[in-house]
């Protein structure tokens, strides 16, 4: 029972680890390239060993085809020696070592044979996987430079849109009400200081008339005075 629940247990903590690594790729595109390429490198490296394990198998049994069909070739000679020189006894013992060299050459060369196939489509194999990882070590930069390319234009985009027109426009407003209030008050002093030196006129004007006609009334009486007095000396 405890291992039940320790193996659940270390289960969803290898899932973790995977959703944990998962957002660590998709967040960082450059490490999961990364990590496909190094897995695939990997996987090269195995194949290549395994690759070369079968050309030695195919290699030693070429080298055994070879050692056995020599043999083979020189019992067929002694044989030939055996039988010409009436050597019935020996010429037995060698038609069955020749039987034998035989069935062992012809298993020999279809080992061989499965083995070159082996080794062709090992190498086959290992080809293709080589040409993968150039594939992908391609794809990776190329996708890179879309990636950046797009990261900037998304830079960009937020900086247009952190430079809002409509920000300056209304800038620009308020400037353009400070300006225009500063006008409008600039043109009531201007108005102000008419009004006032017009009534400062008016009232001279006004006391100017009043000067004039008490002059004018003293000027009357004075003349009422001395037609006055011009009577009273004709009497």
């Amino acid at each position: 029972m405890s291992q039940g629940f320790f193996g659940r247990l270390s289960n969803l903590w290898r899932g973790f680890v995977s959703l944990w690594i998962s957002d660590v790729e998709r967040a960082n595109p450059e490490i999961a390239y990364e990590n496909a390429i190094t897995s695939m490198i990997e996987k090269y490296s195995g194949l290549k060993r395994a690759t070369a394990a079968i050309i030695r198998r195919r290699e030693e049994l070429e080298q055994r085809h070879g050692t056995q069909a020599k043999e083979l070739a020189q019992v067929s000679q002694d044989l030939s020696v055996a039988i010409e020189t009436n050597q019935d006894d020996l010429a037995l013992v060698l038609i069955q070592k020749k039987n034998q060299l035989e069935s062992e050459v012809a298993e020999l060369e279809a080992d061989m044979k499965t083995a070159s196939k082996d080794a062709d489509s090992a190498k086959a194999s290992l080809m293709q996987v080589q040409t993968e990882i150039k594939k992908l070590k391609a794809e990776k930069d190329a996708m890179m430079a879309k990636l950046q390319s797009a990261q900037a234009r998304i830079r960009i985009q937020q900086q247009l849109e952190g430079l809002s027109v409509d920000n300056e426009v209304k800038a620009l407003d308020n400037v353009r009400e400070h300006i225009k209030n500063t006008i409008a008050q600039a043109n009531l002093e201007k108005e102000l200081g008419e009004s006032s030196l017009d009534q400062r006129l008016s009232a001279l004007r006004a006391q100017s008339g009043e000067v004039t006609a008490r002059q004018q009334l003293d000027q009357m009486k004075a003349a009422h005075a001395q037609k006055a007095l011009g009577q009273k000396k004709t009497m």
